[in-house]
């Protein structure tokens, strides 16, 4: 890969009011057209696994007082590899602490990234500019509200949709610790939420965060291009006593919205969870959410003439007649 300048995300990149955002999105690998992702055939049987799991590097947040929920880089960077080739684009409209962005760096893939708080798009940038990767490829970092992407990108443009999105207003509550091995800790009373913005997803209850997901991932979807994967990192929680499958929540929301579910992978945390209580003994049974998540793994169905409006696709009826419809292919 030629060698230019670094990849960073500054306001300068911002669209003027009512023009698309500048920013490249095909792919700049010599693979065959219809290829899926650069891989080998040796990479590609090592991501038909359907159980992952990764560890931290130097590079990645941990710190919760930085950000309440994140991600290793490299879980990040093996499913940009996987469903991306170089050059093309990433998006990621809950990008909290960066990591997409930073991954995307690592890539050669170009991304934007789009968070409500300002703390974190600065986060965001300062991890960019931290970075030594050269390469072609830029990421950008927007503060503005997931509702209003479809304002910055043209129709068809974005291949990858990968975000890890708030878990409704599940963690906008006080810890208690109960799955710790030491309960008395610096997380134990504190409210580990993203902001108290009503705007927030974190601050909604699950039917209302349900449907709110539903209106912004509907709004993204004609962005994606066909064929083009959107991939949801989420866990279910207990709530009283009762699981809360957010996971099934989600799948069952996005399939009405027009989306298609390709695979349900399991992120298998148990490498990096350490200093685990007893949690229900000996009496109630329950798994610890905090040992895997799922990663949802949905694509834009393949379907030749695509309806647009000036408001939102009318992908549900489209996905219906898509039977005898052609499939695309690159």
């Amino acid at each position: 890969m030629p060698r230019r300048k670094k990849s960073i995300g500054v306001s300068e990149d911002l669209p003027p009011y009512g023009k698309t955002l500048n920013i490249r999105w095909q792919r700049t690998c010599d693979c065959r057209p219809g290829h899926l992702n650069c891989m080998s055939a040796r990479e590609w049987l090592k991501s038909q696994l359907g159980v992952w799991q990764f560890t931290y590097e130097a590079r990645d947040v941990r710190d919760k007082a930085v950000h309440p929920a994140t991600f290793p880089i490299a879980l990040a960077r093996k499913v940009i590899e996987l469903f991306t080739h170089r050059g093309e684009l990433v998006l990621d409209p809950f990008v909290g602490s960066g990591t997409t962005l930073v991954a995307a760096m690592d890539t050669a893939r170009n991304a934007v990234g789009f968070d409500l708080q300002k703390e974190y798009i600065d986060l965001c940038k300062r991890r960019l500019a931290e970075g030594n990767v050269f390469n072609d490829a830029v990421q950008i970092a927007i503060q503005d509200d997931a509702r209003n992407i479809r304002n910055y990108l043209e129709p068809g443009t974005v291949k990858l949709i990968w975000t890890s999105p708030p878990y409704a207003n599940l963690l906008n509550r006080p810890r208690k610790n109960k799955s710790r091995r030491f309960r008395n800790n610096e997380q134990l009373g504190k409210v580990e939420q993203y902001s108290q913005d009503p705007r927030d997803l974190g601050t909604m209850a699950l039917d209302e965060y349900r449907l709110a997901m539903g209106e912004i991932f509907e709004h993204l979807l004609p962005l994606l291009r066909p064929k083009g994967h959107c991939v949801i990192n989420v866990p279910d929680m207990w709530w009283e006593n009762k699981r809360i499958t957010i996971h099934v929540s989600l799948i069952e929301e996005l399939r009405k919205r027009g989306y298609e579910l390709r695979n349900v992978i399991i992120w298998d945390r148990t490498n990096i969870v350490n200093k685990i209580g007893i949690f229900g003994w000996p009496s109630n049974y329950i798994t610890m959410g905090v040992t895997f998540e799922y990663l949802l793994d949905f694509w834009r169905p393949p379907i030749a003439e695509i309806k647009r409006s000036s408001k939102v696709v009318e992908y549900a009826d489209l996905y219906k007649r898509r039977i005898n419809s052609e499939a695309v292919s690159y």
